[in-house]
């Protein structure tokens, strides 16, 4: 008894639950992490070219060449498949919002951190573009040095100079992208939304709160099913004929005969019953 007096009801266990609401989509998560994988195994190929003593542990140089320059190409023609295949929508949408700098974004970026944000913040926006602007220029210097290699007439000054900038560059990003991502208590929840897809309701409000506003906002607009009417049929839409009497409920007797009019049974006579 004092078990069953201590344990909170259904309901109240229900409504304790968090909340969670949709903000990256199977496209965009596929995208995000056919970018980071490929991202890690080019830095670790590159590396191994790059550092001398690592050159020394791996012999095989041509074999790493190979895979440093396969995945490459795999990462790009992934990139493009899923982005014509998969959702198109929600593709061209991230890009206009990522697009999109409005007065909290530069409030943001000027170190007033607590401006209400969309569905990527200032700093995601700034991470993004310049990820897609370092990938772009990784694979043009990248295609000119492989090239250059077969081609003498086509090296051009500076380019391995370029590609190694941008590895400098990109390692310092994605250092600070991993801190927040896995470390920092306020913002590692995102991690939840690019591999799941879902983050908490309360999260969005404290990080995203007109993203999160805009949601509610469309999901109120949107009828749900059950409020939706239901197709009718033509013999639903005409009125009701009053002489109509096929509807009319049938009175079912214990003797299984049916019959649309109750029957009386007869009324017993006065006198006819004696006692002997």
């Amino acid at each position: 008894m004092a078990e069953a007096a201590t344990t909170p009801p259904r309901s109240a266990q229900a409504s304790s639950r968090p909340s969670y609401v949709q903000r990256f989509t199977l496209t965009e998560r596929a995208l995000h992490w056919v970018h980071a994988s490929a991202f890690f195994v080019l830095l670790g190929s590159g590396l191994i070219l790059y550092i001398p003593a690592l050159s020394t542990t791996f012999a095989d140089r041509p074999l790493i060449k190979d895979v440093h320059f396969y995945t490459a190409v795999s990462w790009a023609g992934a990139m493009i498949l899923i982005a014509l295949l998969g959702n198109r929508r929600a593709v061209a949408r991230t890009i206009r919002e990522v697009d999109l700098f409005d007065r909290d974004d530069r409030r943001f970026l000027a170190g007033h951190t607590d401006s209400p944000q969309g569905r990527f913040n200032a700093g995601q926006k700034v991470n993004v573009i310049a990820t897609a602007a370092f990938a772009t220029l990784f694979f043009v210097s990248g295609m000119i040095l492989w090239l250059g290699e077969r081609n003498t007439h086509i090296r051009l000054g500076g380019t391995i100079y370029l590609h190694d900038a941008l590895m400098y560059l990109s390692v310092v990003i994605v250092i600070g992208h991993l801190y927040l991502a896995l470390i920092h208590r306020s913002t590692r929840h995102s991690l939840r939304g690019i591999t799941l897809g879902t983050v908490r309701e309360d999260w969005a409000h404290a990080h995203h709160a007109k993203w999160l506003d805009s949601t509610r906002t469309a999901a109120a607009a949107t009828p749900s099913y059950a409020q939706r009417p239901s197709p009718r049929t033509p013999a639903q839409s005409q009125p009701p004929n009053p002489g109509d009497t096929t509807n009319e409920p049938i009175c079912v007797r214990g003797d299984h005969s049916a019959t649309s009019e109750p029957q009386h049974s007869p009324e017993p006579r006065i006198g006819s019953d004696r006692s002997q």
